[in-house]
């Protein structure tokens, strides 16, 4: 790139908290939509601007003038599911190498704190996100910043840098998951429900031996077939003028060449699956039993029931399980249950960790009996309202904070094909009745497809709490 480091202002204040009378307008906006009859045309949009630039990549514009801050917010179309046998955990690998600096910025970090922004990024199976928050007068800051390592990382990628971010990587999967009270559980489910040679296989951390492999090549072709314009997609949200950042975009990112974007892998057939028991001991005090079932890719029929299945079950203090598990039979210390939303297949999930003095056994035992209810008769008009009102309080959320709206967007775009699905997506579970929930547990959360992982205390934890489970 031939552009020289922008100059910006030291903001007056760091932090800004968020207009009260906003948030009740937005909380007035969405609450009730769901339990309501309102269609899809009554919901809330949020207002965009799309431009795709010439050398593929998309970007997307929302204004928002309330507070003086901006966030950008880059995904790029891959995750661990686009990894080469062999290669596990590159995606998060790179997730990491991407902070290293390049030649014309040496410290990502310290040059974006310097001015009152902030950053952070993640991995999933389908994308990586990169997204930074900061005062308005940075906006020019941030896009260069995310510009520049865009166009130019992979010339400054070094055996040091890999070493350090490969030792950084190995010890966030010691410290996450191998030495984490049930964190194996997050190891093994992936292993166990998709199989070998299925995108889903692998963790996102990757394994030791396949991170241990990696090589500078390796890190680079990764970066040069990935992190390109074409598969990438920008939201920029906030304080700031459109007339004004569409011409720096243009300039920092639409100079940046790019190749096509590497293929799709379109859709993958959901994999069969036979009811499996695993069971493991762990270092810690009770026992958790963890099922898991194959269920609908996110967006598609039968996701957005499950997300409300999950709440009549687990999603208050007033749901099923909850009441059975904690509450009436006092055998349970927590019980949840979520859909597990991703692209090719999803996964529903419920967990369960024992009093003390209580099995595994009785915990399935009565998981099952409520799985069973569900199944055989549909959940009450109460029940049904009050699952839609939780995840009406997680729209609220995911629309009230601006870098939240960001993300947003760019989840729309990378699922639909389109910024503007929020009125769809609220559509969706607006249009959900008791019948259409008991249909897909009926459906979907059988136990002759179920697998079942239990979590038992080694003998010296089981010793300290008197021997039994």
């Amino acid at each position: 790139m031939r552009h020289e480091f922008p100059t910006f202002r030291q903001p007056q204040a760091l932090v800004v908290p968020m207009n009260r009378l906003r948030q009740t307008l937005i909380l007035i906006a969405v609450t009730g939509l769901l339990s309501g009859r309102a269609s899809a045309t009554d919901n809330p949009r949020l207002a965009f601007e799309e431009v795709t630039l010439a050398n593929g990549m998309k970007v997307v514009l929302h204004e928002d003038h309330t507070l003086p801050i901006v966030a950008l917010n880059l995904w790029y179309k891959v995750g661990s599911r686009d990894e080469q046998p062999g290669r596990s955990g590159f995606a998060h690998l790179f997730e990491h190498l991407m902070f290293m600096g390049t030649e014309r910025v040496p410290n990502f970090d310290v040059v974006m704190e310097g001015g009152g922004a902030w950053n952070n990024a993640s991995t999933s199976e389908d994308r990586t996100n990169y997204y930074s928050v900061g005062p308005a007068n940075m906006v020019d800051t941030l896009l260069w910043l995310d510009a520049d390592r865009l166009d130019s990382l992979d010339d400054t990628m070094t055996q040091a840098k890999l070493d350090l971010q490969r030792d950084v990587v190995r010890n966030e999967r010691r410290q996450s998951y191998e030495n984490q009270p049930y964190g194996q559980t997050w190891l093994i489910i992936p292993n166990e429900m998709y199989p070998e040679g299925h995108p889903y296989h692998d963790p996102v951390i990757g394994s030791h031996e396949d991170l241990e492999s990696a090589t500078v090549d390796d890190v680079v072709s990764f970066f040069r077939t990935w992190y390109i314009p074409a598969n990438a997609s920008l939201v920029l949200a906030g304080d700031f003028d459109p007339e004004k950042v569409k011409p720096l975009i243009e300039d920092y990112f639409g100079s940046i060449e790019s190749n096509p974007p590497p293929a799709s892998l379109g859709e993958v057939p959901m994999p069969t699956f036979a009811a499996k028991t695993v069971a493991i001991t762990d270092d810690v005090q009770l026992p958790q039993v963890t099922m898991v079932w194959h269920s609908a890719p996110f967006m598609k029929p039968g996701d957005a029931e499950l997300d409300v299945a999950s709440s009549v079950l687990a999603g208050s203090k007033n749901s099923r399980l909850y009441k059975s598990l904690v509450y009436d039979k006092e055998i349970a210390n927590d019980v949840s249950a979520y859909q597990a939303s991703m692209s090719l297949s999803s996964l529903f999930i419920i967990e369960a960790t024992a009093q003390p003095g209580h099995t595994l056994e009785e915990l399935e035992a009565a998981i099952d009996a409520e799985l069973q209810t569900l199944r055989t008769e549909v959940p009450t008009q109460r029940e049904l309202d009050r699952a839609k009102n939780n995840i009406e309080t997680n729209f609220v959320r995911r629309i009230e904070a601006v870098n939240a709206r960001a993300d947003l967007l760019n989840q729309y775009l990378f699922l639909t094909g389109s910024p503007d699905y929020l009125q769809q997506d609220l559509a969706r579970y607006q249009a959900i009745t008791p019948e259409d929930v008991q249909k897909v547990v009926s459906e979907t959360l059988l136990e002759g497809n179920r697998f079942t992982l239990e979590t038992r205390p080694e003998p010296a934890a089981l010793e300290a709490t008197g021997g039994q489970e």
